[in-house]
């Protein structure tokens, strides 16, 4: 800079206000090309960051997803398993066709090896029973039948490979649960494909980079066009960029929310409408089959009995992923419904209390304060050592208000940073997406978790009367 000016006084005399002119412009030039790399890196970190975050929310549904569907599948042949023995072969048929006939969407099945990597069960890709797949890799080179065998092995687990769909026959991305049937040396197992999450990643990071650059141009474009503003201008667009990275985290979070919500719905209606409704027929068959045989049987009568309880845990599972009383009947009903079902699991005493809403919550705030009751009294029951709960839901004249309180234990209030639960993460969550409050009083007498929704989320009597 000074070789510059000394230069420029050689070739022309400048004067006082040139000079000012020069010093504040080259050190705003200087700022401008610094604030555009800032910006720049500093929204591309947090958008990567942001998809990311994403990425790792949606798998994991997927994950949770593949687990529940295989708890469903063992819960079906769990008795067949338990009373057969491991040459059992009249069992192990019976158990491979029950399998053979669980399918689920386009392309959901499971699949059966024994340990020495024979094919059992594979209803949509049939050419690969009774066939050895010991040293079958991916088009990447990646292990699968025998990672899977030593997974089940080791207790079960998660494997991620590329694999062929049935509906298409294109290689895509596939994660994998599978478990081990000890006694009959097998691998039982599903999986789900995730070109989609992938797909929708992809897509993101296509936006963001070119939000980047358009960004960027926008910044050069008004550098050129005015370097007296170029310092306000950075700095105003500094704060738009962190402003707008602030709403795009936002954004992400709710889209993230609302795609817990979305899937636990399907799968909640995947479950009452498609295993529960074939878990009835099956029952219904066995009660006609005893009818028919004219001397008792008491394995056919146990198994009646616990098909029956699985019904009703199948039924539990879908209720709690998306109970549709809180859709039908409102909040009130719906946590009432909640706490009447922790008292009868838990035999604690719980105590609720509510006034007549009508539906005056609209939906966002409906599902978002049943959560955090369902988050609070699972907290309870795991962790509080409680003998008494009260849950009370009211209105007042800055909004809805939920109040949980017990009498155990308490807990640690304000936790360290790092080391705060993902349940009351959640809860954080889902209340400032709503723009209300979350307030949490933890003593060694017990924890009074206050959930607070604006009055922005209270419908008019009109439009309550419009969405009824």
């Amino acid at each position: 800079m000074t070789t510059l000016l000394a230069r420029l006084r050689q070739a022309r005399p400048i004067s006082y206000g040139q000079k000012v002119f020069l010093l504040a412009t080259l050190p705003l030039i200087a700022a401008v090309f610094l604030i555009f790399l800032v910006v720049t890196s500093q929204s591309r970190q947090l958008a990567e960051r942001e998809i990311q975050t994403l990425e790792a929310q949606l798998i994991q549904t997927k994950r949770d997803e593949l687990k529940n569907y295989l708890s469903i599948a063992r819960t079906a042949f769990v008795n067949t398993y338990g009373r057969a023995a491991p040459d059992d072969e009249v069992a192990k048929l019976a158990v491979t066709r029950e399998l053979s006939a669980m399918l689920y969407g386009q392309d959901g099945y499971f699949f059966v090896f024994d340990y020495d990597g024979n094919n059992l069960v594979a209803p949509r890709q049939t050419y690969l029973i009774d066939k050895n797949w010991r040293g079958l890799k991916d088009i990447d080179g990646i292990p699968i039948t025998d990672e899977l065998i030593r997974i089940a092995r080791s207790g079960g687990g998660y494997h991620s490979f590329s694999w062929p769909k049935p509906s298409t026959g294109e290689t895509a991305q596939m994660i994998v649960y599978v478990n081990g049937l000890q006694d009959w040396r097998w691998v039982i197992g599903t999986g789900i494909f995730i070109d989609d999450v992938l797909n929708n990643v992809a897509t993101s990071r296509a936006v963001v980079e070119a939000r980047i650059r358009r960004t960027s141009f926008y910044i050069v474009a008004i550098a050129i066009a005015a370097l007296m503003a170029v310092f306000t201008t950075g700095m105003f667009l500094n704060l738009r960029e962190r402003r707008l990275a602030d709403a795009k985290l936002k954004e992400l979070s709710q889209r993230i929310i609302d795609t817990q919500e979305e899937e636990r719905g399907r799968v909640a209606r995947e479950l009452h409408d498609g295993i529960s409704q074939m878990l009835v027929g099956v029952r219904y068959a066995l009660e006609l089959a005893r009818r028919r045989i004219a001397t008792p049987d008491k394995s056919l009568d146990k198994g009646i009995t616990e098909l029956g309880s699985a019904i009703q845990e199948v039924r539990r599972i879908s209720r709690d992923l998306r109970p549709g009383v809180l859709d039908d009947l409102g909040l009130g009903p719906a946590i009432k419904s909640l706490s009447d079902d922790f008292m009868a699991r838990t035999n604690v005493s719980t105590e609720f209390e509510t006034v007549v809403f009508r539906n005056r919550l609209d939906q966002d705030a409906r599902i978002a304060l049943y959560r955090i009751a369902q988050e609070a009294l699972t907290n309870i029951e795991r962790h509080a050592q409680a003998s008494h709960v009260d849950i009370s839901l009211k209105g007042h004249r800055t909004g809805a208000m939920l109040r949980v309180s017990d009498n155990g234990k308490g807990m640690v209030w304000p936790q360290p940073p790092g080391l705060q639960g993902l349940g009351l993460r959640n809860m954080q969550e889902r209340i400032e997406q709503l723009g209300g409050n979350l307030r949490i009083l933890s003593s060694h007498s017990g924890t009074v978790i206050e959930a607070q929704v604006p009055l922005t989320h209270m419908l008019s009597p009109q439009q309550t009367k419009e969405s009824a």
